[in-house]
């Protein structure tokens, strides 16, 4: 132990992950037994799974990365009495996108890829014990994480997903915007959901078409109009569409990257889409 973690003591390991001491002192804690006495009746050591619900809680992102690296999809499987066995439940990925972890959900993602057969709600529907349904998509709506949405959406998540009672992304996005129109972070989740939708389906299409002077001014009269089929799409958002659905998911941003278009036209997490000019 070096430098400010010099003669410090920490009471559990979950303390340490939380002061985000380097990597291989977690890993020696994480195997030892005699750090676990507080913990009562719970296993006398931390799995790579539980080690990485830990890293993702506190941030920790060098620690989730060496997790994923060394232990590959083992480091994403839970299990035990108190663990949803839904095929489609990834709980750290959940988890990811709760704490806007956006440094970490690509970690996530990239293991999902390498390993096909891993339970991962990514492109599966939602597990059913989960609030309605949702996907991670629905979450990552929810919590206007445009960042997070161009992440599941590049790596195959379908922006049209249902809830058990028909609700898509698309909705939640515009539920934020009826309750704060200054959200612009939602707007930036809609312009990059947008960008896999080439046929717009939605809940509450009506609820717009009802109160067409409201929504104008929320969205905006030519985002309105688009929305509920008064007008096509413009040629650019036509062939980004056609382009992005070429592109494999498992290495979406690489291929991305290669794309002969300008940077500025590319929908990187970084890129904010309100610059763009859709319509």
């Amino acid at each position: 132990m070096d430098g400010m973690y010099k003669g410090r003591k920490f009471l559990s390991f979950s303390e340490a992950v939380s002061a985000h001491v380097p990597v291989e002192m977690l890993e020696d804690m994480r195997n030892m037994k005699i750090v676990h006495w507080e913990a009562g009746s719970r296993p006398l050591t931390y799995t790579p799974s539980e080690a990485l619900m830990n890293a993702i809680l506190d941030g920790h992102r060098a620690y989730a990365q060496y997790l994923l690296n060394k232990f590959l999809d083992g480091a994403l499987v839970m299990t035990g009495k108190n663990v949803c066995g839904c095929q489609s439940y990834v709980p750290h990925l959940d988890m990811a996108i709760r704490y806007n972890r956006k440094d970490i959900v690509p970690l996530i993602l990239h293991v999902a890829h390498k390993f096909p057969p891993l339970p991962s709600y990514v492109i599966r529907g939602g597990c059913e014990h989960m609030k309605e349904g949702r996907t991670t998509l629905h979450l990552a709506c929810v919590m206007s994480q445009p960042e997070t949405v161009i992440m599941l959406l590049g790596s195959g998540a379908a922006p049209q997903a249902k809830t058990g009672d028909g609700v898509t992304p698309l909705d939640l996005i515009l539920e934020n915007l009826r309750t704060s129109k200054a959200n612009i972070r939602a707007k930036m989740c809609l312009e990059k959901l947008l960008l896999f939708m080439p046929n717009v389906r939605f809940k509450r299409k009506s609820s717009l078409n009802n109160d067409p002077e409201y929504w104008s001014k929320v969205l905006g009269e030519e985002m309105f109009n688009y929305l509920v089929g008064r007008i096509p799409g413009t040629l650019f958002l036509i062939a980004m569409q056609k382009t992005l659905a070429q592109l494999p998911s498992h290495d979406f941003f690489e291929r991305l990257d290669e794309l002969p278009i300008p940077a500025s036209l590319k929908p990187t997490t970084s890129q904010p889409l309100m610059r763009w000019n859709f319509y």
